[in-house]
Order: structure tokens, then C-alpha cells, then sequence
């Protein structure tokens, strides 16, 4: 009998063979519900952990609205790994692959890989303290180095900062040494406000106070009434009242912006005169016709 015969006989015992289907039916049995519950546990473990973050008590584990979408995503992440994991190691179980060895040789392997990756390793515990420590979280405005605008998403192993062009800015946390967040805190929006010499700089003032009362039932960005700290510098055609408001964090330009709208419509409205350049003229020839001296010796 040839080998080729030899082979075709095999498979056909095999074929024929009633404990092998049944072995191979158990196996496919085995792999569809292991995926089967692996999809309820991820569900069911998602539902618990959005449940566990809209409950708030008074306490001292309690979390800011601001923390809450990095931390859902990113435990959420590690439960789908991890049941995934498990998933899979039960499955080559089930596939008569021997595991144990299969470990073993992994962690020889990751080792080895872990000394040429340690930029990698870096990356995710430096990601793990940002998370934890709160250093800044999706949604805030933070600038890192060059890079400025507002956190589209934190991992464990890179940071996407979005700015206000659209580009957005994928960074390594193993980068990431120095980090400015604007979103902590309130903002203060600041405006210069220009009154002629020839103006009433006490009536500018008095009445823009009267503005800067109602301004905050106008605009909720506003946490209290704008203050005048008073002359800010003596131009050429112009004195300059500087003019701060505390606002809501990374609301200051818009507000500033407002402001400027609100001052300029009450100072026309009382007839304070905002300058504007002048410039005044005279020629040689004028001169001279002022000054007859000047055309005698001339």
C-alpha cells in the first residue's frame, strides 16, 4: 500500500469515527459558550461599573464629574481584557493545547521583550498616575509643552490632546513632564478700556460699575460682577481703565469678548467718547506764514 493510500485510509478512519465527532461537537460546544458568557460577564461587568459611578455619597472616595469619563472608559477597558484573557486561555485549554508551557514560555519571552520595551513599560505606569492622580482628565484644556488644547482621550500608554484648528496631538505619557491645566480652576478675563483725555474718567467709571451689576444675570459664565482695578497706563490720546472678571474655567474669552460689546454700547449710550488715532499736520510753509520772523530770515 502506497503512502498517498495510506494517508486516505487514515482520514477516512477518522472520519468514520464516532468518538472523534462527538470529541470535536464537545470541543465546538465548549468555544461557543465560553464566548457565549464571556460577552454576558463584559455586559454585565460594564452595567456595574456605570451604576457604581452614578451612585455619589458624601464621602472620601468620592470622584468629580470631570474624572468620570476617563475612569469609566479605562476600566472598562481593563474588564473587556481581562475576560478576554481568561476567554482565551480556556479555550486553548479546550483545544488540548497545554497552557502551563504555553505561560511559561510567554514570560521567558515577555521578559526578554521587556528589557527592550522599557519606553513602553514607562508610558503605562506613567499613564496609571495621570489617571489616579488626577493630573487632568477628558474634557480639560491643558497645555503640554508646545502642544495645547483639550483631552480627547487618556490611556494607559498615550495621551490625544485636540486643539482649536482640529489637529489632533497623540502623545506618549512617558513624554509627558510638565503639564498646565486650565480647566482646574476659575479663569479671569481681563479688558483695557480706553476713555479720551477729554472724557469724565469719573463717570466712566460710575457707570460702567452700574454695567458690571447686572452683567452677571446676563451671563451665567460670569461667577461675580466685574471690578475696575483702576488706570492701567497714560498713552498718547488715551487713558486705560483695565477692567477683571472671574469666570467659569476657560469661559475668560468669551466673556471678554461680551465685555467689550456691553462697555462700548453703555459708553455711547452716555456719551463718553472712545479715541481713536488723531493726527495733526503742518507744513513748512504754514509755519512761515505764523512766524514773519521766520520769512525775514529767510
Amino acid at each position: 500500500m502506497s503512502p498517498i493510500e495510506k494517508l486516505i485510509h487514515s482520514m477516512i478512519d477518522k472520519i468514520s469515527n464516532e468518538k472523534a465527532w462527538i470529541t470535536i461537537g464537545e470541543g465546538i460546544f465548549k468555544i461557543i459558550a465560553i464566548l457565549i458568557v464571556t460577552g454576558i460577564l463584559i455586559r454585565i461587568g460594564k452595567l456595574a461599573i456605570r451604576n457604581i459611578f452614578k451612585v455619589r455619597t458624601p464621602s472620601r472616595l468620592r470622584i468629580s464629574e470631570r474624572r468620570e469619563a476617563t475612569l469609566l472608559k479605562l476600566l472598562e477597558n481593563m474588564l473587556t481584557y481581562v475576560v478576554f484573557f481568561v476567554a482565551a486561555i480556556m479555550i486553548l485549554s479546550v483545544l488540548t493545547i497545554d497552557v502551563k508551557a504555553l505561560l511559561a514560555g510567554a514570560g521567558i519571552v515577555g521578559l526578554a521583550v521587556g528589557f527592550g520595551a522599557q519606553s513602553l513599560v514607562k508610558d503605562i505606569i506613567t499613564g496609571f498616575f495621570i489617571i489616579f492622580e488626577d493630573q487632568f482628565s477628558v474634557g480639560d484644556y491643558i497645555r503640554i509643552d508646545q502642544f495645547e488644547g483639550t483631552v480627547e482621550e487618556i490611556g494607559l500608554r498615550t495621551t490625544k490632546i485636540k486643539n482649536w484648528t482640529g489637529e489632533v496631538h497623540i502623545l506618549p505619557n512617558g513624554s509627558i513632564m510638565q503639564v498646565t491645566n486650565f480647566s482646574i480652576n476659575n479663569s479671569v478675563a481681563f479688558v483695557d478700556v480706553s476713555i479720551a483725555y477729554e472724557g469724565d474718567i469719573v463717570k466712566a467709571e460710575r457707570v460702567l460699575q452700574e454695567l458690571f451689576e447686572k452683567l452677571p444675570e446676563k451671563y451665567e459664565d460670569m461667577v461675580k460682577p466685574p471690578e475696575i482695578l483702576g488706570i492701567q497706563n497714560l498713552a498718547a490720546s488715551d487713558v486705560v481703565l483695565r477692567v477683571v472678571s472671574e469666570t467659569l474655567p476657560m469661559r475668560h474669552f468669551y466673556i471678554a469678548r461680551q465685555l467689550r460689546k456691553e462697555i462700548k454700547l453703555c459708553l455711547d449710550e452716555h456719551g463718553i467718547e472712545i479715541p481713536f488715532p488723531r493726527l495733526v499736520m503742518y507744513t513748512r510753509n504754514d509755519q512761515a506764514q505764523e512766524n514773519p520772523k521766520l520769512n525775514a530770515e529767510g
